[in-house]
């Protein structure tokens, strides 16, 4: 029976379909959306067009007309960088040691550790932030543990603040660290470690000069499924932070929200996208030179 020919473009005409479809056309949408005029109660005026909505992420025009520099929303973005930075960097010291932990395990522990860590996938991220609240709130489990010890003084008052939401966050996103991470080392050829304490080589050089340089890989697949969608989140902001850290999710749902400033809403959602798709650009240009170069 003869092998049944199709051309390229056929095989990847739904994935195109779909990219068009559902990301393509939203894009263009909100494009189109942020350069229109702000309605007089919400929504927009179709076919008005204008920049306002872009000049008003730099200044803002007082009683007067007159134009000025407002740094506020600058200064939401650059939080939210900061937060989402702060919690990549945690999730990823957390998150290699368990990797490594995990991949030195005989098969079958490493099968039980990997469905523990993808177990709270099982629960909506909404229930497992209202969880955090639980735990930690004035009086709560957390506060009780610690005020045992002696070592500080209840209340902690740690709900409703940047500390909660790093700490939804870190929980949230740990997962998506873990097992990139993980799948990297279970792909490393262990006679290149074997090879190495052979040469000489003790653990700590063993760690950091053949294991992390070969699970790099999986260390900055780690680190962008963890920043991307923590730039954005806002679950745990809202639940966590009690809307006390404005972050660039909670600020661009309010604006087609309470509001009701879709035009100024969909400017500030296409300057993340423009800024997510500039570093991963930037990225990649990196790593393809480290290819090159090696």
């Amino acid at each position: 029976m003869n092998a049944i020919r199709t051309s390229p473009g056929l095989l990847t005409a739904p994935a195109a379909l779909f990219l068009i479809a559902f990301m393509l056309v939203p894009v263009g949408l909100m494009l189109y959306v942020s350069t229109l005029e702000r309605g007089a109660f919400g929504g927009v005026n179709w076919g008005q067009h204008t920049a306002i909505a872009y000049e008003k992420l730099l200044f803002e025009r007082d009683l007067a007309g007159q134009i000025a520099f407002n740094s506020d929303y600058i200064a939401i973005i650059l939080r939210s960088f900061r937060l989402a930075a702060i919690t990549t960097a945690v999730t990823l010291a957390l998150g290699i040691p368990t990797a490594l932990y995990m991949a030195s395990l005989p098969p079958r522990r490493a099968a039980l550790m990997l469905f523990l860590v993808t177990v709270p996938f099982w629960t909506n991220l909404l229930v497992r932030n209202f969880a955090w609240i639980l735990i930690l709130r004035n009086g709560g489990p957390l506060d009780s543990a610690l005020a045992t010890t002696g070592l500080v003084t209840p209340p902690l008052d740690i709900l409703y603040t940047p500390l909660a939401t790093g700490i939804g966050l870190t929980y949230s996103f740990l997962p998506f660290m873990i097992l990139p991470i993980y799948v990297a080392l279970e792909r490393i050829d262990r006679r290149l470690i074997e090879a190495a304490f052979d040469l000489g080589a003790d653990r700590w050089r063993v760690l950091s000069r053949v294991v992390l340089p070969l699970a790099a890989p999986g260390i900055a697949a780690g680190a962008i499924l963890v920043f991307v969608p923590c730039l954005g989140a806002y679950v745990s902001p809202e639940l966590l932070g009690g809307g006390k850290s404005l972050m660039i999710g909670n600020l661009i749902q309010a604006q087609f929200g309470a509001s009701r400033n879709w035009p100024f809403g969909a400017a500030l959602a296409l300057v993340l996208l423009l800024v997510l798709l500039v570093a991963l650009a930037l990225l990649a240009s990196v790593k393809r030179r480290e290819r090159l170069a090696s």
